[in-house]
């Protein structure tokens, strides 16, 4: 029986939105006392957002590998217990004016410092287990590592901006810049063995104190990555290694413009005459990392919107098929039923209503798309079925008391009305014990929703920059009564 079959709830909660001294959220004491706080309110899951490297923007669905892990995250407390530091190499460190916002910028200056010293020490004491490391991860790591050191010669500018012989990868270009930058290359991997150290050493003490991880993987890759860098005929590329399309969404009501992602679009002719080969390996790493994925834009594999690369809105694309069940058959051959969430959210055909009873993943169900007061919404509760996982919002969504404040007020007033409250705190409550009493096997609640913070908490608004991203919560905000208040509701509602 899939997990996803029970009746269970859980928070979502980014790593980089736990609190701590250290700029940002990372996998040290707070992510431990996170699961013991899930534990003590009787939850099943975890859900986090990708935990990759971020790029441009500092999106988690921007990175510059889909299998590395984002170093950020990496805990100083236990690099000293084992002796990688030193407390005076990293504990007067200037983070930042505020513990409830990262900022990337000091971030990137400050952690590859320490970084540096991190190495340093590393290589006085090589562990016996770093080499192994290596080697079984060789498939991505290499590439990764490899194309993080070019960058970093190059200033950071994407590699599509790299001369033209170690862009288009060859041998001599290749066997040149791993000689010339092998520190560098050692640097990288240094860090990734350390990030997957302590991410399975978290990931095992939550799976052994009852919570499993929802793990999140975006449908596409960032344009300026290693995966594309690497394996070019992935990807709907030129000749001169140029996006030929991008991926998107076209205007809706909500986006005049729709939205320009930028990423490239699969050559999905070329993935079926591979077998699927890089969705498998894709899927295979992210099976050792989550116990749970959701896959992020599942309406693609159905068909996907794609935009003429250079354009500079998304009102000129044009839809083409994907590759339907064919791929999701092919992972099943391999690894058979597995847990995942289809994020099934945006324009909805027929036919990807279809792709979605064919594969059987639950898709998702958002409270505060239900009360649209101009039309019955698929989102009331009362609508669900038990196939289903029902969140309050998603990392794209406003919280709930900022949605009172931003969404329609007929919206709001209807919302009110159907969960019987008359306060936005009110709202607040009922909306989370309306997705926990819901028939939807699997209940999401948001860690913003389950503390009460309003709009300031917000952790996207989609087709912006500069803002995203940043939220982090304080360790007071995190009270035992938030966590009593779960409790409560997930054993009144039978998800324990």
């Amino acid at each position: 029986m899939s997990y996803l079959d029970k009746r269970a709830n859980g928070v979502l909660m980014h790593i980089s939105s736990l609190p701590g001294k250290f700029g940002i959220g990372t996998l040290g004491k707070n992510a431990y006392k996170f699961v013991d706080y899930l534990k003590s309110a009787k939850q099943t899951y975890w859900q986090i957002l990708p935990i990759c490297p971020t790029s441009y923007g500092d999106s988690p669905y921007q990175s510059f590998s889909t299998f590395a892990g984002n170093p950020y995250f990496i805990d100083f407390e236990i690099l000293e217990n084992e002796g990688f530091l030193s407390k005076e190499d990293y504990s007067d460190v200037n983070w930042g004016s505020t513990e409830s916002y990262v900022d990337y910028g000091l971030l990137y200056v400050e952690r590859h410092k320490i970084f540096a010293k991190i190495q340093k020490k590393f290589e006085q004491n090589v562990p016996s287990d770093f080499n192994d490391f290596c080697c079984k991860n060789a498939f991505w790591l290499e590439d990764y590592s490899l194309f993080m050191a070019i960058k970093d010669a190059h200033g950071g500018i994407s590699f599509s901006e790299w001369e033209s012989d170690i862009k288009l990868r060859e041998p001599a270009a290749m066997k040149k810049w791993a000689k010339k930058e092998s520190g560098r290359i050692q640097y990288y991997k240094i860090l990734q063995y350390l990030f997957y150290k302590q991410w399975f050493n978290l990931k095992n003490y939550a799976n052994q104190n009852g919570i499993k991880i929802i793990g999140d993987i975006p449908i596409y890759v960032a344009a300026d990555s290693s995966d594309v860098w690497s394996s070019p005929k992935n990807f709907a590329l030129d000749d001169k290694m140029q996006p030929i399309e991008v991926a998107g969404c076209p205007p809706d009501a909500f986006s005049a413009d729709g939205q320009l992602w930028g990423n490239p679009v699969y050559n999905w002719d070329y993935m079926k005459e591979q077998n699927y080969d890089w969705w498998k390996k894709r899927i295979s790493e992210s099976l050792k990392i989550y116990d749970v994925i959701r896959i992020d834009h599942f309406r693609g594999f159905e068909a996907y919107y794609c935009i003429p690369f250079g354009s500079v809105n998304a009102k000129e694309g044009q839809w083409r098929p994907g590759p339907g069940n064919d791929l999701f058959k092919s992972i099943k051959n391999e690894f058979g039923d597995l847990n995942i969430i289809a994020e099934d959210l945006g324009f909805l055909t027929e036919g990807v209503h279809q792709l979605l009873r064919d594969v059987g993943f639950p898709g998702m169900k958002i409270l505060q798309f239900a009360f649209d007061s101009r039309e019955q919404s698929d989102y009331l509760p009362y609508k669900y079925t038990p196939n289903s996982v029902v969140y309050t919002g998603t990392h794209d969504n406003d919280t709930i008391l900022g949605w009172c404040k931003t969404a329609n007020p007929d919206d709001v007033a209807f919302a009110k009305k159907f969960l019987r409250t008359d306060t936005d705190d009110g709202l607040r409550k009922e909306m989370m014990i309306a997705a926990m009493a819901s028939i939807s096997n699997t209940s999401i609640i948001c860690i913003q929703d389950l503390i009460g913070v309003g709009s300031e908490a917000r952790t996207n608004i989609p087709s912006t920059v500069g803002n995203n991203w940043k939220w982090r919560a304080t360790e007071d905000q995190l009270k035992p009564e938030i966590f009593d208040f779960l409790k409560y509701y997930t054993e009144l509602y039978g998800r324990v």
